[in-house]
């Protein structure tokens, strides 16, 4: 089976995950929010090449977060919407904290070998920390904004409307957001590998395509929020 198919088939699966969480209640969407945080953390890890272009494993799950803030924005409201994000946003520095201290202990000689995957899965670099916890923050409370700006403006007709230009732009906020930030601007701090200005470019544009095409299938999920 080819990566596109799976992919295809992972991120339908994510989406009605995300739908079934909203079936459940509020608390079930902001527990979903977190397992996906953790999970976008973990997924990133693995390299995959998806229709000629080089990505990462995290892009379903991290997109499936941009589908369940519409859902609280929609049914919930702003408040609900931002505060799911908040718990995103703690639960993503738990888990970087918790990853990143584990590393600390030294393996004894009964150790079977996972020390050493998870020297390969939590290893971290700075730049790359920090880069996605502020991207993560501005691009999710950016889609809330503008997912009840367009709401406003159009007397809540159009829920596709909102659904794309608020998830369109948030997720090319935050391509942009972490790849200049943690390629670019913090290796400038933390001594780590800055990447030339082009890669930076092709990362952006790889990634946001990838996000587009979770995104355009989302849409007729957060329709059936409403028929459920």
């Amino acid at each position: 089976m080819s990566n596109e198919i799976i992919f295809i088939i992972q991120t339908i699966i994510g989406l009605f995950f995300t739908l079934i969480a909203f079936k459940l209640g509020k608390v079930w969407i902001y527990a979903f929010i977190a397992s996906c945080v953790i999970l976008a953390n973990i997924f990133v890890n693995k390299q995959i090449t998806l229709l000629g272009l080089n990505a990462t494993g995290g892009n379903v799950v991290y997109g499936a977060i941009f589908l369940a803030t519409d859902l609280l924005s929609e049914h919930y409201g702003k408040k609900e919407a931002r505060k799911g994000v908040f718990i995103g946003f703690f639960v993503s520095l738990f888990y970087l904290s918790m990853t990143q201290m584990i590393l600390l202990f030294k393996k004894n000689s009964d150790d079977w070998g996972a020390s050493e995957a998870m020297d390969i899965i939590f290893a971290t670099s700075p730049s790359i920390v920090f880069a996605s916890l502020i991207a993560y923050l501005i691009s999710q409370l950016n889609d809330i904004w503008l997912f009840h700006f367009i709401k406003s403006k159009t007397n809540e007709k159009f829920l596709w409307l909102r659904n794309n230009l608020s998830t369109y732009s948030s997720q090319l906020f935050d391509s942009i957001i972490f790849s200049f930030l943690a390629f670019y601007l913090f290796p400038l701090f933390f001594n780590t590998e800055q990447l030339p200005f082009q890669v930076i470019i092709q990362i952006v544009i790889t990634t946001y395509l990838l996000k587009l095409i979770v995104a355009a299938i989302d849409t007729p999920f957060i329709y059936l929020s409403k028929k459920i």
